[in-house]
């Protein structure tokens, strides 16, 4: 998949140039501070540089901590208002690495330091012991830049559970406005999407045989044909929309933050790493960051909302002294107040990549694997803006119930017309198979982010605790059966002589199916909840968003939902930020 990427970088770069229509697509140029941050990994650290400019102190309304999927929607809406001074911080740089804005790139944007913050998990020992590369955006768009485009909303079920462990507004009747008011929908609008709105949602601009003939033998088995997955109801089988236009990735920078970027009223800090936030008497103040081994201040008139995600956010909340007292003061870390729950809740999707060989129908992997047929992939693209360079994390999807006695699919299928040993590796199988992963949408696992020290730049410990429950094996492995029910049972594909070429047709037992699975799990990369919403003692920000016990202070990113949506978390993310910017609009 790298190959042909490397190979039509050139000839795609004249094509733009060529096209100053495009070059705004590509070349995300933001009205910003220029400052550059030292480079920091994870031991890395300058310690003397802690000193401030006093000279530089400055005054805003609202200042927001990460200008990521959600960061970008707010700095949008609160600055539509000239009266509002509004500071955007990001701890990366610009969105200008031209594979950030091409589809298929995020193969060159995700374990890329350019672009992402390159964690790593602590080893689980239902996953073998392994520790998997985990992916967050260090960008502009965070990780709307760098993710799969896939754009799934989950099911009302998901919203409905929400309102009912007493999150008043929270209902899918509720958020489904929000939704709507952020799309530009490409198929139009209906009681379900909206157009008009800063973020576009495509159809996909490829489709094979391989993949229609997934959905005919899905169909034997009960999971209906669907053009739809976002009506609140996503059970069946079909294409997934994308977030692009034009066969270009529309991140939360480019919907959200490039269209305003000339408002007077708006700053934008680039390469700025938040040291904390300071209070005064439980009062959110001011917000210290390093940049260019600087250490600056500015202040809050208004508020502080954090938006730096399920790992950046309750690791800022406890630097700043906002958690649990007993690991917080064994750091030296002075205690503002606590909330034991900062940092716990963490759920995610992991996914399983069952390999199936074919015959007699093609896959992408000898395609992409020779020198001609990279040529046909690039040259497509450069003229058509479609093909493989516009595919997101995948293609198909699908949504199916691992016990047909259960309301909603709790199983989820990214169908991909191409299989390699890991993902993410530059060489595909020489021979034609397909990887139809499967994830368990609403895990009862749980794991939680843990600071080591209490400066912010040294990464927290990410421990996931995949599988830790017996339901969450359950449901894995049922999902994995189907899926082998699906190609090696169906009449469709009998006639493509299917073979399992992962994990093994020879093993039938649960556990010893999940055991070779496991060593090729990866996360979906949709980690949410270390500061739930909600009104028990775990829970970090009440139904507006505001953290419990602290004035002018609010979280809003993915970090707040108090169970994970069923299906890719980006769409529900945004519409997070959405409201979460009506809200305070509204006080």
């Amino acid at each position: 998949m790298i190959f042909f990427i490397y190979l039509f970088f050139p000839l795609l770069c004249f094509f733009i140039k060529k096209e100053p229509s495009q070059i705004k697509k590509i070349k995300t140029t933001v009205n910003i501070e220029k400052i550059n941050l030292i480079s920091i990994g994870n031991t890395s650290i300058l310690r003397n540089c802690d000193y401030k400019d006093s000279n530089l102190m400055e005054n805003f309304d609202y200042i927001i901590l990460g200008a990521g999927s959600a960061g970008c929607v707010i700095a949008n809406r609160l600055s539509e208002n000239s009266n509002n001074k509004v500071l955007l911080i990001e701890a990366g740089g610009k969105d200008n690495y031209p594979w950030i804005h091409i589809p298929v790139g995020y193969f060159k944007t995700m374990h890329n330091p350019k672009t992402d913050w390159c964690y790593n998990t602590e080893p689980d020992e239902t996953m073998n012991n392994r520790s998997i590369r985990y992916p967050r955006g260090k960008t502009l768009g965070g990780s709307s830049s760098i993710n799969g485009l896939l754009y799934i909303r989950g099911q009302h079920r998901d919203y409905d559970i929400w309102r009912q462990l007493g999150n008043k507004g929270w209902s899918w009747n509720d958020v489904l406005p929000y939704f709507i008011k952020a799309e530009n929908q490409e198929r139009g609008k209906n009681e379900y999407h909206g157009v008009g709105g800063p973020l576009s949602i495509s159809n996909q601009r490829m489709s094979l045989p391989l993949l229609d003939e997934f959905r005919n033998a899905a169909e034997e088995f009960g999971i209906p044909k669907t053009e739809d997955f976002n009506t609140g109801d996503n059970h069946g089988c079909g294409y997934y929309q994308v977030t692009e236009k034009d066969g270009f990735r529309c991140s939360t920078a480019v919907g959200y933050l490039n269209p305003i970027k000339k408002r007077p009223n708006l700053k934008i800090i680039i390469n700025a790493h938040v040291k904390k936030i300071n209070f005064e008497n439980k009062v959110a103040k001011e917000v210290e960051y390093w940049s260019n081994n600087h250490l600056f201040t500015v202040s809050a008139n208004k508020e502080i909302i954090l938006s730096s995600g399920a790992i950046g956010s309750p690791q800022i909340l406890q630097v700043s002294g906002i958690g649990d007292s007993n690991k917080l003061k064994k750091l030296g870390i002075e205690m503002i107040h606590e909330l034991k729950g900062v940092g716990e809740n963490l759920q995610d999707h992991l996914m399983f990549r069952p390999i199936y060989k074919i015959q007699k129908l093609k896959s992408l992997n000898k395609k992409i694997n020779s020198l001609f047929g990279n040529l046909l992939i690039g040259l497509e693209y450069v003229f058509n803006r479609s093909g493989p360079m516009t595919i997101g994390a995948s293609q198909l999807g699908m949504f199916a119930k691992s016990d047909p006695s259960i309301e909603l699919p709790d199983l989820q299928w990214h169908v991909q017309p191409m299989s390699m040993d890991t993902l993410g590796a530059t060489k595909n199988h020489d021979f034609h198979a397909f990887t139809p992963t499967v994830s368990n949408i609403r895990p009862t696992s749980k794991g939680h982010i843990s600071i080591v020290d209490k400066d912010s730049r040294i990464y927290a410990k990410v421990k996931m605790n995949y599988l830790s429950t017996r339901e969450d094996r359950r449901i894995a492995a049922a999902g994995l059966k189907l899926t082998r029910k699906i190609v090696l049972e169906s009449e469709t594909f009998k006639k493509f002589s299917p073979e399992e070429y992962r994990p093994g047709i020879h093993l039938n037992e649960d556990e010893d199916i999940l055991k070779a699975a496991a060593e090729y799990a990866q996360t979906i990369f949709h980690p949410v909840g270390t500061c739930k919403m909600g009104q028990d003692d775990m829970a970090v920000v009440d139904e507006e968003l505001k953290v419990k016990g602290i004035k002018n202070l609010r979280v809003i990113d993915a970090s707040i939902m108090p169970n994970i949506t069923s299906g890719n978390t980006n769409a529900p993310t945004i519409m997070i930020a959405e409201k979460g910017a009506d809200m305070i609009l509204s006080n």
